[in-house]
């Protein structure tokens, strides 16, 4: 007896007799991104779309209520089954377009989930990617399409309760988002692509749920010498201007190959 494995509905690989030998494989997306808003705030069809960031900025997830059984009416993680002769990444990105209308966005592999019992459709792999979006990328108001009713922005600390072990999902990522504030460029990643520090505080914030000391933070982030300072700047609120700032990816590799880690 061989294992049959499905890549979507009518595609297989292998020939078996059993319907509970059959193993599909799906990806799933948590797509991350800081966003006006409070936190703890139900769904958002949006944020402004200006790529600013303002002072209740707050660490968003994008889900899509499920229009199909089973958990129809529930909120899930944007996902599907592979293609045959599709990639994963591939997969991951249509799915994104279907069933968001979100593309072009930064995608990054994070686990292969397989508990039994995930998926009560069968026996169902799924690869999860997470996604991080700047201000003002994608669709300020999601787009539905493909199996999902509807799309919108969620708290990411503070979640609707979700379909399959998407709650599990979430939480991986929302850890591992973490994670790599220390060690890799991805706090930039959700920032405007030129910044004031007070934008770049607000997203490493968001992300960790928790307030950093501004007098610090500048001067660990400024003493790292992975900013330049451009002609630009901004005003926020009634202070004076804020100088604007842009990464310098280059100067964060060389400190990571020495092992300097973001200390915050």
């Amino acid at each position: 007896m061989s294992l049959r494995v499905v890549l979507a509905p009518g595609l297989s690989v292998a020939r078996t007799t059993r319907e509970e030998d059959i193993l599909r494989v799906a990806v799933d997306m948590v797509i991350f991104s800081v966003r006006d808003g409070a936190p703890g705030a139900a769904g958002s069809q949006g944020p402004r779309g200006s790529g600013v960031l303002h002072s209740r900025a707050a660490l968003k997830v994008l889900l899509v209520r499920r229009g199909v059984p089973p958990f129809a009416g529930r909120w899930a993680i944007p996902g599907g089954f592979l293609k045959e002769n599709e990639g994963l990444e591939e997969a991951a990105k249509r799915e994104l377009r279907e069933e968001t209308g979100v593309s072009a966005v930064y995608l990054e592999q994070l686990y292969t989930f397989g508990d039994p019992g995930r998926d009560p459709r069968g026996r169902v792999l799924s690869v999860g990617y997470m996604a991080l979006l700047r201000p003002g990328e994608g669709a300020g108001v999601p787009t539905a399409g493909g199996d999902a009713a509807e799309a919108a922005w969620f708290d990411a600390h503070k979640p609707p309760s979700l379909a399959f072990d998407h709650s599990g999902i979430l939480d991986y990522a929302r850890q591992r988002l973490r994670w790599k504030l220390e060690w890799t460029t991805a706090g930039f990643g959700l920032v405007p692509k030129c910044f004031t520090l007070t934008e770049l505080q607000r997203v490493f914030e968001a992300v960790l749920g928790r307030d950093i000391d501004k007098r610090n933070f500048r001067r660990k982030v400024l003493g790292l010498g992975v900013l330049r300072a451009t002609k630009e700047t901004r005003r926020e609120g009634l202070a004076r201007p804020a100088r604007v700032f842009e990464f310098l990816p280059a100067r964060f590799e060389k400190l990571r190959e020495r092992g300097v880690l973001f200390p915050f």
